[in-house]
């Protein structure tokens, strides 16, 4: 049920492949007559992921002539197309280059082996067939129900080891109520899926961060598109914003001054940019190239923005009869609060759209590098990069960014200083959230809203980015924080927290667990598990940890490991916030 193949096959180390790749046999094929076709000619192999969006081939491996099998190995992960060229045309090929053969929509899995003939047209066969990288979640499904089974067994033994001690004992059905109570009820000045909705957004966040067991589909996107690593930090700045406007009303309430509360907002602000910088000086605090921006800077930033926003122009009634505004107060107590976003998102719009970085096009989002046949090779990010490297320098940025490697692009920094703008918008959709909960008592009438929430920002940025990957007029973008890309990610995050809700508080069908611990201590979770990240028992490596079973098993080791430990700090009534 894991991904196991036997070690040798013609001679080669299938062991030594690493996660998601294959042997591609290159060979000549055998005239009648003459020998090995094109004798004494080297040929070129060259690639294109299909990830890799208008970008030309890149050169992978030299074919010597004088060897009959040329053995590479390659990325099995996505489609890519090849092409065979038998002059050496530099590390691109474009389409006007005239080649020996090419083959588009190719397919590999991992730890097989292919053998590609040199033979016009060029052909590809399968000589050993890869194995099924999906069979580990059928696995670890089966001793994660193994293991849930064993340990409700040994609770139940336990708690009937100690039956005689108490002879007024509920009935059967009942005994996990006094237990369960902190979490199942919902309080009226805390709700429980807001917590849940918290801790998804955290033990998703340490799986990712873990690895994600080495699937594409769960790290980052390369540049466009949504993946589910993509999901984690926007869902986090969410709920902080859907918690602003409760928190803010709790100190209003208690007649907290004004310059008090501002006093407040900013020190969690600063505190959490000072925290993000020193988790950045991990590696070692070299001034010279540290990163100077990061998800805690983020965090900060769009918090006090939004914080002080809401504080400054937030209306508590709606001084009007009429029945749309009444039905829609949440929204028109926020009328002043939604033109200063308005505002913010307008500006950012006419820099992206309008404003070109020098040697650039104007509204230019690629990732530079490779991408458009080579063009733009430094404007990776357009406007947003080039302000990120003018205000910070290159060497604050982030180095190592997902579209580098396949897009050969300049360094860039996802959670750079321009991309705060919408982050703020972000953060401002949660507070909407909030403050429609605090709007309206009625189960109903909150989740009526939340879904229609959910299905018009996902219209809009489906409008957006032309509800395409690549050709839209704004692409869904994590790297850039895309309009499209807030507007997608608040849409699911509506989506997420009306079905926890409904499950959580208004049906009481799930207790929120094992998130709800985790999400009451979402900060010393980020914070542990970034500085933890290389140590045991946390992480470990065993063998060459080259199958998807291992490096999942590992990333669900790390992420129950941390969520054991947000059990422990709340039975221990210990929670820390900023």
């Amino acid at each position: 049920m894991i991904e196991y193949t036997e070690r040798f096959f013609r001679g080669l180390d299938l062991w030594s492949l690493a996660v998601d790749q294959a042997f591609l046999n290159v060979s000549h094929a055998e005239a009648a007559t003459n020998g090995p076709v094109g004798a004494g000619t080297d040929y070129y192999l060259y690639t294109l992921s299909e990830e890799c969006d208008k970008c030309p081939f890149t050169q992978l491996q030299r074919i010597p002539a004088d060897k009959r099998h040329t053995v590479i190995k390659v990325d099995a992960s996505r489609q890519f197309a090849l092409r065979l060229l038998d002059r050496d045309v530099g590390r691109y090929s474009y389409s006007n280059d005239s080649y020996y053969c090419q083959l588009s929509s190719v397919q590999l899995g991992e730890f097989g082996v292919y053998d590609l003939r040199l033979n016009p047209p060029c052909v590809l066969e399968t000589a050993k067939e890869p194995v099924n990288i999906y069979l580990p979640f059928i696995t670890i499904i089966l001793l994660a129900i193994v293991v849930g089974g064993l340990a409700r067994l040994a609770r139940y033994g336990l708690r009937r080891s100690r039956l005689p001690a108490a002879p007024v004992e509920p009935p059967v059905e009942g005994t996990d109520k006094p237990e369960s109570e902190t979490v199942t009820q919902a309080p009226k000045k805390r709700l429980q899926s807001l917590d849940t909705f918290r801790g998804i957004a955290i033990m998703l966040m340490i799986f990712v961060n873990s690895g994600g067991g080495g699937y594409w589909w769960i790290e980052h996107a390369t540049w466009n598109g949504l993946h589910v690593a993509d999901l984690v930090f926007p869902w986090f700045l969410f709920i902080m914003g859907v918690c602003v406007p409760i928190s803010l009303r709790g100190q209003i309430a208690r007649n907290v001054p004004r310059r008090t509360i501002v006093s407040n907002v900013a020190v969690r602000s600063l505190k959490l940019f000072i925290i993000g910088l020193c988790l950045n000086s991990m590696n070692g605090p070299t001034v010279a190239n540290l990163r100077i921006f990061g998800v805690l800077q983020r965090f900060g930033i769009a918090y006090f923005v939004v914080s002080i926003v809401h504080l400054f122009c937030h209306e508590e009634t709606v001084q009007s009869q009429n029945r749309i505004l009444r039905a829609n107060e949440d929204i028109f107590r926020l009328k002043k609060q939604w033109l200063v976003m308005a505002l913010l998102t307008a500006v950012y719009l006419g820099i992206i759209l309008f404003v070109a970085e020098p040697g650039c096009p104007s509204g230019y989002f690629g990732p530079g590098g490779k991408h458009l046949m080579n063009a733009y090779p430094n404007c990776t990010g357009g406007i947003t990069g080039y302000i990120d490297r003018a205000m910070l320098g290159i060497q604050h940025l982030y180095q190592r960014p997902t579209a580098r490697f396949v897009y050969d692009a300049m360094p860039f920094d996802p959670e750079g200083p321009f991309g705060c703008l919408p982050t703020v918008l972000q953060v401002f959709l949660g507070l909407q959230c909030g403050c429609t909960i605090l709007a309206y008592a009625c189960h109903r009438q909150r989740m009526v809203r939340f879904g229609v929430w959910s299905v018009v920002l996902g219209l809009l940025a489906g409008v957006l980015c032309g509800f395409s990957k690549n050709d839209g007029w704004i692409p869904v973008n994590k790297n850039l924080w895309s309009l499209s890309y807030v507007l997608a990610t608040a849409s699911l995050a509506y989506l997420l927290l009306l079905l926890c809700y409904y499950a959580v508080d208004v049906k009481r069908c799930w207790s929120g667990r094992p998130f709800v611990y985790a999400g009451m201590n979402a900060i010393v979770l980020y914070v542990g598990h970034t500085v933890f990240h290389k140590m045991l028992p946390f992480h470990w490596r065993i063998g060459t940890m080259n199958t998807h079973f291992m490096l999942t098993l590992e990333a669900l080791w790390n992420t129950v490991l941390w969520n054991l430990i947000a059990l422990y700090l709340f039975q221990r009534r210990i929670f820390y916030n900023l």
